[in-house]
């Protein structure tokens, strides 16, 4: 599969065929429809692969020694080590996701990929669902794990989708990873999911989640973040009397909530 993603980087979906594959790998055609049939087949097997390295990403920051929303950190920070090493993958899921190039792919690797996908992304209810076992996230009602985590997950999706394209006005001297980081704070502060950014330096969880999950791997995040993160430093860290009424309201009723 490694000259299939060679090629793909280089010529793109429409670019390339099992001829050129069979020719660059040195095997006749015949074998490599024996793998896989179809070029639908070879992406979706490419994508899925990439699926299942992502998911070893995610577990590994799941075991991150701290608090619940840490390690959903330790998550996003591993996405974005994974996208730097497979840079790919987004790719090739966006050729699957166009509806005349999904239908060509076998059932066999259909349930594949979203056997991938689904193991995945479980380590991210699990930890979202131990934050409302233990009171860091209280659940509105009608409220359940898998929402919180769509809203999540699909600021992530959006934030690959947008880098991937050239940049446009405001945006061409943005860094778009911190603005993601932001953003993701200002979520799950909206969602009350403590410790909320003023009440924990999550600028050291990051430090220590490179330094103890990922030392091997940090170096490919270097000129990334190269500043605090805003809104999540010790020295901006606000007082009670010094946040938004609105946000001191609602925080009184999840305290409320934990002394009932």
């Amino acid at each position: 599969m490694s000259i299939a993603r060679r090629l793909f980087m280089e010529r793109g979906y429409l670019g390339m065929n099992m001829d050129q594959i069979a020719e660059a790998s040195e095997y006749s055609k015949g074998t490599v429809y024996g793998h896989f049939a179809s070029k639908e087949d070879l992406v979706a097997a490419i994508c899925t692969d990439n699926i299942r390295t992502r998911g070893d990403y995610f577990q590994r920051a799941t075991s991150f020694s701290g608090r619940p929303r840490e390690r959903l950190m330790a998550v996003g920070i591993s996405d974005q080590i994974f996208v730097r090493k497979h840079p790919d993958h987004f790719a090739t899921e966006h050729v699957l996701n166009i509806g005349s190039v999904y239908d060509r792919i076998s059932e066999q690797r259909q349930n594949a990929f979203f056997s991938a996908k689904s193991a995945a992304i479980s380590p991210i209810q699990a930890v979202i669902e131990e934050a409302v076992s233990r009171g860091d996230l209280i659940m509105p009602e009608g409220q359940d794990s898998c929402q919180t985590m769509y809203g999540l997950w699909t600021q992530s999706v959006g934030h690959h989708a947008v880098v991937a394209q050239p940049k446009v006005p405001p945006f061409e001297q943005a860094d778009l990873d911190t603005y993601l980081w932001y953003n993701y704070q200002r979520l799950l502060d909206g969602y009350l999911f403590r410790p909320l950014s003023h009440e924990l330096d999550y600028n050291e969880s990051r430090r220590r989640i490179l330094d103890e999950v990922f030392p091997e791997e940090q170096h490919v995040l270097s000129g990334v973040w190269a500043g605090e993160w805003p809104g999540t430093t010790s020295g901006e860290h606000q007082s009670g009397e010094n946040r938004p009424a609105a946000n001191q309201s609602r925080e009184a009723g999840h305290e409320e909530h934990h002394r009932s």
